[in-house]
């Protein structure tokens, strides 16, 4: 008589189960590559897309010459180039978004190395006050640590743009008060 057994036999969901799953093959540095080349790409096409697109882009909106796509007798300026310099003095204007309750007072020098540059202000002088109190009007947060670099970027775009070239090299704000 064969001997009685108490335990059943194994299901084969249960010895599939206490079976140790194999270990995958492989691994090491596949998975990783996409994230490695992912953090050496992205800086450099940062780079380059903001060197070679956006830089030239912004220049050519705001008529800056740049010393790179400058011609070869422009780089080649004697430093000690002759700066004329105009003053706009009192600037008054409203403060946007104030309904009239804040003022901002604004002297500037314009400085140019243009041969004519003073008679071509003078020329137009009340549209470039104009234009610089209207700039001026539409900006609403002043006391923001960039305002002042707005703003000399919104005056220097809409001074050449009436001076109809690069004709602007560089705005000092020589007064700057809000009340």
């Amino acid at each position: 008589m064969p001997p009685n057994r108490t335990e059943p036999a194994p299901a084969p969901e249960e010895a599939s189960a206490a079976a140790p799953a194999p270990s995958p093959a492989g691994g090491g540095l596949k998975p990783w590559l996409p994230l490695v080349a992912t953090v050496l790409v992205m800086p450099v096409l940062a780079y380059a897309m903001t060197a070679f697109v956006l830089l030239p882009r912004l220049e050519s909106k705001l008529g800056i010459v740049s010393t790179v796509t400058a011609e070869p007798d422009q780089k080649k300026a004697p430093a000690t180039a002759k700066k004329d310099t105009v003053t706009m003095n009192k600037l008054l204007v409203n403060v946007a978004g104030t309904m009239g309750s804040r003022y901002l007072l604004v002297s500037l020098s314009v400085a140019g190395s243009d041969p004519e540059f003073k008679a071509k202000i003078q020329e137009v002088e009340p549209q470039l006050r104009d234009s610089a109190c209207s700039a001026l009007a539409t900006l609403a947060d002043l006391e923001k640590p960039g305002a002042r670099n707005l703003i000399r970027s919104e005056l220097f775009s809409g001074f050449n743009s009436i001076l109809g070239g690069a004709v602007v090299r560089e705005i000092y704000l020589t007064e700057f008060a809000i009340q």
